[in-house]
């Protein structure tokens, strides 16, 4: 019987176009992710890098681009959120069936966006359905590592049996499915998270 929801952000509540960066940084001469971008990628995502030296490194390799022009292909991956989504979650909090936790892989520049694109009090609703707002740039760890799983398991005391935790990349539900948690690989262009009562049978 399902007891813990553990839910992503993007894909999940706020719409993502995941190419759009990439497409966006192309003019300023972006051809590949490398491994010295896929680092510092990763290391923001944790928190390990400030937003300052993040844009720095990424100015200091893409040289053509200011501030400005890499902040706005950064957020480029960002759309909207939509309302109905937003009211299926107060409903789901609302019913006190379920302990709620975000678990999200971002960084400080998208989620100061996603604050002022949503506005505060939009914001603050979403946030006030979790027990728990868990973003990775502040917690230090991200998905797919297990640890980041085995943190929020053993910090609210879950048993993963009775946990479901839902999110759009495979990577991450494969990882989380080891360590016993139930699962739900979300299909974005198929499914919805207002359709979360049909996994909810297990």
């Amino acid at each position: 019987m399902i007891k813990n929801l553990i839910l992503d952000f993007g894909d999940i509540f706020i719409n993502l176009n995941k190419s759009a960066t990439t497409k966006a940084m192309k003019q300023y001469g972006f051809s590949e992710i490398t491994p010295e971008l896929d680092n510092l990628f990763k290391d923001y995502e944790k928190g390990l890098v400030t937003s300052d030296s993040f844009l720095k490194t990424t100015q200091r390799l893409f040289p053509r681009a200011t501030k400005t022009d890499l902040k706005n292909a950064w957020n480029a991956i960002l759309l909207d959120f939509p309302d109905y989504r937003l009211e299926f979650l107060e409903k789901l909090a609302a019913s006190k069936k379920y302990r709620l936790f975000l678990l999200s892989n971002t960084n400080d520049i998208h989620i100061e966006f996603v604050k002022a694109q949503m506005g505060t009090q939009k914001y603050e609703r979403f946030k006030n359905c979790f027990e728990v707002f868990y973003l990775s740039y502040e917690i230090g760890m991200r998905k797919p590592d297990s640890e980041i799983f085995e943190f929020v398991l053993k910090e609210n005391n879950l048993i993963a049996e009775e946990t479901l935790f839902v999110d759009d990349t495979r990577e991450n539900t494969d990882v989380a499915h080891l360590l016993r948690i139930q699962t739900w690989n979300l299909i974005p262009e198929k499914e919805d998270i207002t359709s979360l009562k049909s996994k909810l049978q297990c």
